[in-house]
């Protein structure tokens, strides 16, 4: 890559990462600081506080990257990380579940990935596109991993206030890279009617779409019961991070190579559909083996290695296969389903643990692995990248 592609990619991977940061932070703490709160005894509206910034950037998704057609990408990306500073605020100064909710759809609001997906498009060349959406999709699974780790700590340090006065600091450290660092955004051609019913006609795209929206409704529903999993099992809130740190290392070990092995053997196919299984496979044990310490650890620890897996090859194959003349809208229909989920997941998964059972959250996560998994085993492989044949002397 060139030095401004390398100098794009990265900081489009840290706006990326700055914002989702601060989302996914009250992840692993929010369930157990909700009874705290007036309200916070239902498991629904702890499930809605946990997913409503999805619903608003499922509604306004692919409004922004309309908009960031029209306008420009950057104008649209910094409209956006300004109303996520301001639900942040929102959140913060927030005294009851209803309070934090609120904050949460105006987190929300700034829905901001298809245009900077967009402007990552825009600012690379075909042959390193794949490794620019790589570095994005990593970067997700990166502060995931991160923020499981961090967010107990952070927790009992400057509690759940804390933690959304720091989401707003990180968000407006976000702008900062935007206007300072991100390179100057080309021109974007308008493009030609009817993109959007080419992206929904495209079944391998559809499934791709249908992929990221269960693997995030997945995320946000585990996170429903896993905090309060691991007090039962008798670990204290401020010491999760003693599981999922080494959770986190390992499965970045095994990331890796798997990653390696997909861009570089051309063994994508192969390794996301291990992913799935290895998805499908953790709810089935979280099912069966139930809230002990151990065997939550390990589930943890395989469960991160799936989903880092697919937070980076995901992004790599939609830029493989999308249209040229239909990527924005490819990118915001992608992004839309992936809001669609983190949504609903918090939301589904805190009405069946509240009125079916913990076991029904976990069953039903399964079968959704399954059923993406089944999809997924009817993709064709993505193209092979084109390597450029040095020129002979």
């Amino acid at each position: 890559m060139s030095p401004a592609e390398r100098r794009a990619g990265i900081s489009l991977a840290a706006i990326f990462a700055l914002r989702m940061l601060g989302l996914f932070l009250i992840l692993p703490v929010f369930a157990v600081h909700a009874h705290q709160l007036p309200g916070g005894q239902d498991l629904t509206m702890v499930g809605l506080a946990i997913g409503a910034y999805g619903f608003t950037q499922a509604c306004l998704q692919i409004a922004f990257g309309a908009a960031s057609d029209r306008f420009g990408r950057k104008p649209v990306i910094l409209f956006g990380l300004v109303l996520f500073v301001l639900g942040s605020v929102v959140a913060a100064l927030a005294s009851d579940i209803g309070g934090i909710i609120t904050g949460r759809v105006l987190q929300g609001a700034g829905a901001i990935s298809a245009a900077v997906t967009a402007l990552a498009a825009d600012l690379t060349r075909d042959q390193h596109r794949t490794k620019v959406m790589a570095m994005i999709g990593s970067s997700i699974g990166l502060v995931f991993a991160g923020s499981m780790v961090a967010a107990p700590l952070l927790y009992a340090g400057v509690g759940m206030s804390g933690i959304f006065w720091l989401t707003a600091a990180l968000a407006a450290g976000a702008i900062g890279v935007l206007l300072w660092v991100v390179p100057v955004a080309p021109q974007v051609p308008r493009a030609n009617g009817g993109r959007f019913i080419d992206v929904l006609r495209d079944g391998q795209l559809m499934r791709l779409n249908f992929g990221v929206f269960a693997l995030h409704l997945i995320q946000t529903t585990m996170w429903v019961l896993v905090p309060s999993g691991l007090v039962a099992g008798g670990l204290a809130l401020e010491a999760h991070w003693k599981v999922y740190l080494p959770a986190v290392l390992v499965s970045f070990v095994v990331m890796v190579p798997a990653v390696i092995m997909a861009e570089r053997r051309n063994r994508m196919k192969v390794v996301f559909n291990t992913a799935v299984l290895l998805l499908a496979l953790v709810q089935l044990g979280i099912y069966l083996l139930g809230d002990g310490l151990v065997p939550l650890a390990v589930m943890l620890t395989l469960f991160f290695i799936a989903f880092n897996v697919l937070e980076a090859t995901q992004p790599s194959w939609i830029s493989r296969v999308a249209p040229p003349h239909a990527k924005g809208t490819a990118l915001g229909v992608y992004n839309t389903l992936q809001s669609i989920g983190l949504f609903l997941g918090g939301v589904l998964g805190g009405w069946l643990a509240q009125h079916v059972g913990r076991g029904a959250v976990s069953l039903s996560c399964a079968a959704l692995a399954l059923a993406w998994l089944a999809l997924a085993a009817t993709m064709n492989p993505p193209p092979v990248r084109a390597v450029p044949v040095p020129a002979r002397g």
